[in-house]
């Protein structure tokens, strides 16, 4: 794990533990579905797949895109103060800013991620860096790459981002 030696110590434990987890929950077809289809099969995104519905997002990742999501796995969310959670829960149009702050619009494989800013569908900009094969989203860490779907990219990563306020 050469790659991860800037993180601390407690930041690379936590990364092994999502990419383990997220590897062994991985969906596996044989023919690539939607992004909503994509999120929902995959055992490690159960929370953002709940939330993309209650949002009101599904039929847009269904039919929409192309988009890349950077999805935050369970973990990521279980990271998110309880409060903070809630106070999503109760505002609608607040989950829906966050869960389209981690998706940017056309589809960008991990190899073609360039050290520049990227334009949220939410309209705010987030940066994106890559070292070697290591890519990061903000101050979140890509745990698996390039799962494809028919209408985008899903990147699972091991934080849940907040926009900033507007």
């Amino acid at each position: 794990m050469t790659t991860l030696t800037f993180l601390s110590a407690t930041r690379r434990t936590v990364w092994a533990a999502a990419f383990a987890a997220t590897m062994a929950g991985c969906a596996t077809t044989s023919t690539p579905v939607n992004l909503a289809d994509t999120i929902a099969t995959t055992p490690t995104l159960s929370t953002l797949s709940s939330l993309i519905t209650k949002a009101g997002l599904t039929e847009t990742l269904k039919t929409g895109g192309p988009f890349t999501v950077f999805a935050p796995t369970d973990a990521a969310f279980k990271a998110v103060p309880a409060s903070t959670m809630d106070d999503l829960a109760k505002h609608p149009e607040k989950l829906k800013d966050v869960l389209t702050y981690h998706v940017i619009s056309g589809k960008t494989m991990a190899a073609d991620v360039k050290n520049s800013n990227a334009k949220t569908v939410n309209g705010a900009s987030v940066a994106l860096s890559k070292a070697g094969d290591f890519v990061t989203i903000e101050s979140a860490a890509v745990v698996q790459a390039d799962i494809g779907a028919t209408n985008g990219v899903v990147h699972t990563i091991d934080a849940v981002l907040l926009p900033p306020k507007k």
